[in-house]
């Protein structure tokens, strides 16, 4: 077990640097990845940071020179012999082979491509373009790069015995919210928390600990490389960039319409079983299901990622019933700003009706609300989608219209496409 509060003291980013592997990534990106090197790997995507919490400054936290060094290393990283191994011939989802001959070669000699970095007041502007399966792949590795950097830079201003105190207070807590949640029996939760965690070490100390207080109700992680390394399932099916891009290529209202479809067609045609997981938010929950195909009830479940968790739940659920479909066997994935109090709230309210499983976030690898002066470590919300696609501007509109994104005049118009009526916004936390 690293002590991680010495590898901090004494740490030195070259010999630690925050992104360590191409595969230090969420397992959905990979496997997104190669359907868009199937469909579409022509288009020309923009992927841009977008700092929702303005109130952290992080220009002003970060050097821009320390950013540059850690975003020039990951550009040096290339797949190791053993990783390429590890996912061409590991089991996932009970399939071999997942990741197909031509698309792994073509992994097998990536570098990722060039960025943008510019200083605009106390914020980054941090861009990347190109073809769509390369810039892909910087968003994760951009976000955990900003998320550390930030961490770094408040942990910098501490004493060897703060760090230790620090740190046994954030794992003290992390144990605490595994105590309460191993007693929820028959739970299945999953570490989705790589793309906003605190830094790698304290991820994989977060997933050890998941492990051993958990037991089988720890289902795996999304994060590639600490599966590999700690023998764990990893975890992860799809995400909104791929309506996103597929609804900004549309050509008219009515391609645009069916474009969210045609993604999860072009999902089917690869995968089965419990990678058939429909994402419904992107353009609104419930004109989704009101317009979507027959065949999609059919598949295994739904992942809910914003609005209130609750009403995303019973709105599948009546749509399944209407469907001639049994919500007691279909998956429902919580995944949305949890920390341990909603999650058993959540499983005690759906347990027997559906199939609850959670992907924990942000409040599993960053929690350390109220552990340092000034609250300077609490999580942000921070991310870093795709703005452009051949051109054309991307939308997102999500169950809660604080997560909207797009050109105003888009997002009228999407809204218009897609039915969306009146929206209750949520904060966002994380």
């Amino acid at each position: 077990m690293v002590d991680i509060a010495t590898r901090v003291w004494n740490h030195k980013w070259k010999i630690d640097p925050i992104v360590r592997s191409l595969i230090d990534t969420d397992f959905y990106k990979l496997l997104m990845c190669q359907s868009v090197f199937r469909n579409k790997r022509d288009t020309t995507v923009t992927f841009s940071l977008i700092n929702r919490s303005q109130q952290v400054p992080l220009a002003k936290l970060i050097d821009e020179g320390e950013l540059r060094e850690q975003l020039d290393h990951i550009r040096s990283l290339s797949l190791t012999r053993g990783e390429s191994t590890w996912l061409r011939g590991n089991t996932f989802y009970g399939k071999r082979q997942m990741f197909r001959p031509d698309f792994m070669e073509w992994f097998e000699n990536l570098r990722l491509p060039a960025y943008h970095l510019e200083r605009v007041g106390d914020q980054y502007e941090l861009t990347f373009e190109g073809k769509w399966p390369e810039v892909m792949l910087w968003e994760i590795p951009a976000l955990a790069v900003l998320m550390e950097l930030r961490s770094r830079a408040v942990l910098n201003t501490m004493g060897k015995f703060e760090l230790q105190v620090l740190y046994a207070r954030a794992m003290t807590r992390v144990w605490e919210k595994v105590e309460k949640l191993r007693q929820q029996p028959g739970l299945k939760i999953a570490d989705f928390g790589t793309r906003r965690r605190h830094s790698f070490l304290w991820q994989d100390w977060c997933v050890q600990a998941m492990l051993e207080g958990l037991g089988n109700s720890f289902v795996g992680t999304s994060n590639c490389l600490i599966a590999k390394n700690r023998d764990l399932e990893a975890i992860g099916t799809n995400a909104h960039e791929l309506p996103m891009v597929y609804a900004a290529l549309a050509q008219d209202d009515e391609a645009l319409a069916q474009a969210p479809y045609d993604v999860l067609a072009d999902w089917h045609d690869e995968h089965d079983g419990n990678l058939r997981i429909i994402l419904p938010d992107t353009y609104g929950t419930e004109g989704f299901l009101k317009h979507a195909p027959d065949w999609l009830a059919g598949w295994t479940g739904i992942r809910i990622d914003s609005g209130d968790p609750a009403t995303g739940a019973e709105v599948a659920i009546k749509w399944w019933q209407e469907r001639g479909e049994d919500p007691s066997k279909k998956l429902v994935i919580f995944s949305d700003g949890l920390d341990e109090t909603k999650i058993i709230e959540l499983y005690k309210q759906f347990s027997g009706r559906v199939r609850p499983s959670f992907g924990w976030g942000t409040l599993l690898t960053n929690d350390f609300r109220g552990l340092a002066q000034d609250d300077s470590l609490a999580p942000f919300s921070l991310v870093c989608k795709a703005i452009k696609a051949d051109g054309k501007s991307t939308v997102k509109l999500s169950d809660n219209p604080n997560k909207a994104m797009g050109p105003q005049s888009e997002i009228d118009r999407y809204k218009r496409v897609f039915d969306v009526g009146s929206q209750n916004a949520i904060k966002v936390v994380v």
